[in-house]
């Protein structure tokens, strides 16, 4: 699960401004990181590989966590 509030901090830090302009960077769609960020969907592979790379130099640790029920 991606760690919210930590996300939004990261991402307004890096200097992303909207959805958009961090999708670009992340090689993903607008609508993927709109739909993570709100809960609506569980972050995949490219969300993940994408958020690390666009957020550099954070670490899985310190964006998502991991439930073991899922």
């Amino acid at each position: 699960m991606l760690r919210a509030e930590k996300f939004e901090r990261v991402m307004q830090l890096a200097g992303f401004r909207s959805d958009y302009a961090l999708a670009r960077a992340m090689g993903v769609n607008r609508s993927t990181v709109a739909r993570v960020r709100s809960g609506e969907m569980r972050p995949g592979r490219a969300f993940i590989s994408g958020a690390l790379k666009a957020l550099d130099p954070m670490e899985f640790e310190d964006l998502f966590e991991v439930h073991e029920n899922w």
